[in-house]
């Protein structure tokens, strides 16, 4: 008798812990992603773009000069950098290198055609993307 009643009290606790006892609560789903969507600015009327030549509209302020000056520095170059810089050729570099550098007859070094993929993707949330493995 005392061991079917142990035994029926065991029972008892064993299923109480599969009852629901309050403990799930509402929580979110980590496996329901959903995507926010993109961010629109809406379109200022009021705006107009600038003119070529004109004034700029706001003025430099002191602190954004100080903000420059302790970004880029104004300060003299010392012998060391002096040296550095003339070593290189920068006293002789081409003031438009950057005109010519999509001439045809620049040297560029091939990158392979993982990079071209790379780059020639197309944009987006990359949630059709696939993969193609070099064997």
């Amino acid at each position: 008798m005392r061991k079917s009643i142990v035994m029926g009290a065991g029972l008892a606790v064993l299923l109480a812990g599969c009852a629901s006892n309050g403990l799930n609560r509402d929580r979110p789903d980590e496996f329901a992603v959903a995507r926010q969507p993109s961010l629109i600015i809406p379109p200022d009327f009021a705006l107009v773009p600038p003119t070529p030549g004109a004034a700029r509209v706001q003025s430099a302020t002191a602190a954004q000069a100080q903000t420059l000056d302790a970004l880029f520095g104004s300060a003299p170059r010392s012998a060391g950098e002096t040296a550095v810089v003339q070593a290189a050729g920068g006293d002789t570099a081409d003031a438009g290198i950057r005109s010519s550098a999509g001439d045809p007859q620049t040297n560029v070094v091939d990158k392979g055609q993982t990079t071209r993929d790379i780059i020639a993707a197309p944009e987006g949330d990359g949630q059709d993307a696939r993969a193609n493995a070099p064997r």
